[in-house]
């Protein structure tokens, strides 16, 4: 049967050799490959790479890489980045509040408040997930 006839393509064969189809087609794709010299011969192929592969270790890398130190002022200017920023944060949420409390302005008010409770939420929401992907980063300590 030529391969225009029929509808099986290497990756029904494979989910067959793999045991990945339903009873029903396997039976279906078995009863064909008896049937079918060309797709026995592709079926063959594929379980002598399937057994060549499956055969196969994997090494896993050792995780002794630790991460490379930058420079100690690179360090020093990130961290002071970090806690000036914070500052910064936190003194604009000192000063909203101080501000919303003086105002009798609604609108100001309710925009100047809208606009650091959306910011603060947004910043505390990246901060939980950068938090949470970091125990988990297969890359974090890779050198640079």
């Amino acid at each position: 049967m030529s391969e225009a006839r029929h509808a099986f393509d290497e990756a029904l064969i494979s989910g067959y050799l793999d045991g990945e189809l339903a009873q029903g087609e396997a039976q279906g794709v078995r009863i064909h490959l008896e049937d079918c010299a060309a797709c026995s011969q592709t079926a063959a192929e594929l379980a002598k790479i399937r057994g060549v592969t499956m055969g196969s270790a994997f090494q896993v890398p050792n995780d002794d890489w630790g991460e490379a130190p930058r420079g100690g002022l690179s360090r020093v200017l990130r961290n002071a980045g970090i806690v000036v920023a914070l500052a910064w944060l936190v003194g604009l949420v000192v000063y909203t509040i101080v501000e919303l409390a003086n105002s009798e302005d609604l609108l100001g008010i309710l925009l100047l408040g809208g606009f650091v409770l959306a910011t603060g939420l947004i910043l505390a929401s990246v901060l939980i997930d950068r938090m949470e992907a970091r125990k988990t980063d297969r890359y974090g300590r890779v050198k640079k």
